[in-house]
């Protein structure tokens, strides 16, 4: 069967309230804004978008509300060239919003409505959409509708990458342990990774003896380490003024999935990923900044 789309992401499509705030207040006390804007964002339309603006052909499964064709960020997706084809509507409910707070530290607390996507639990698995793919990232969504969506692309023989996010909490460890069985490469950045081997009681060796034969955990401005059956390669972060974090590890991903899906090799993979993120950073909002595939590799072979 021939393969029309490179990368399937599967998870959150949402609006994004992005704000700063000086400090996290403590219960029952209040701090000011200093700045809010609203901006495109959902991890898995992230991988997408970015995916398509570096020149892969990206479809997308999300759980949206009912009026979201009529949206400037539906217009984007198509202007992308994303097959949309799969997306899940949800007449009557809202596509999820995330606010994201972020302090001056760079510290981040994000709560996130989930609206539409509560139709996740009741979706069948998008078999099609799947088969259609060369591979399967599976962002923050539905514990178990991502576990049924990794059995499928498994049983497929596709790539599957898998990035828990902010969702992890919401995995119980069986769920957890079922998804990452099916998983070839698993994301994560090193909170999350630690919270995984914790939650699993392994070390990193027999995390990868469980499924993913290659383990990413970014580590902000200390850059990323990739571990496989190769010696660990750690790579720097490429040092930009950070204006909002947010969506940074979303285009990482999507970054390494585009040159790794094309044959390139795990430490070419990081650099380049780490060229793409250090675009996003520059600007507010997870797809304001998206830079082109040429834009990025640029920018990676000045640093390294």
């Amino acid at each position: 069967m021939v393969k029309n789309r490179d990368l399937l992401a599967i998870g959150h499509s949402a609006h994004d309230y992005i704000i700063r705030v000086p400090e996290f207040p403590k219960a029952n006390f209040s701090a000011p804004i200093t700045n809010m804007k609203t901006f495109n964002g959902g991890a898995a339309a992230n991988v997408a978008c970015v995916g398509a603006k570096l020149g892969l052909k990206t479809s997308l499964v999300s759980a949206v509300g009912g009026d979201f064709k009529k949206t400037e960020y539906f217009e984007h997706m198509q202007n992308l060239d994303i097959d949309t084809d799969s997306l899940i509507y949800v007449p009557g409910e809202a596509t999820p919003t995330a606010f994201v707070l972020t302090d001056d530290n760079d510290d981040q607390i994000s709560y996130f409505y989930w609206g539409a996507a509560r139709e996740f639990a009741d979706s069948k698995v998008p078999t099609a959409a799947i088969k259609n793919a060369e591979a399967v990232h599976l962002a923050t969504g539905d514990p178990n509708f991502n576990w049924k969506c990794s059995l499928e692309a498994k049983e497929e023989d596709l790539l599957v990458s898998f990035d828990p996010g902010q969702d992890l909490g919401m995995y119980d460890t069986k769920k957890l342990c079922d998804v990452i069985q099916n998983t070839t490469i698993l994301f994560g950045n090193h909170h999350e990774i630690e919270r995984i081997l914790d939650a699993l009681e392994v070390d990193l060796a027999g995390l990868r003896e469980l499924g993913p034969k290659i383990i990413v955990k970014t580590c902000g401005a200390q850059g990323s380490e990739i571990y496989s059956n190769e010696e660990k390669i750690k790579i720097d972060a490429i040092k930009r003024e950070a204006v909002d974090p947010t969506g940074a590890g979303d285009s990482y991903r999507a970054g390494f999935l585009s040159r790794f899906l094309n044959g390139e090799s795990l430490e070419e993979s990081a650099k380049f990923a780490s060229a793409v993120s250090s675009f996003i950073v520059e600007h507010q909002g997870c797809q304001t900044n998206m830079p082109t595939f040429d834009d990025a590799f640029e920018r990676m072979q000045e640093f390294y």
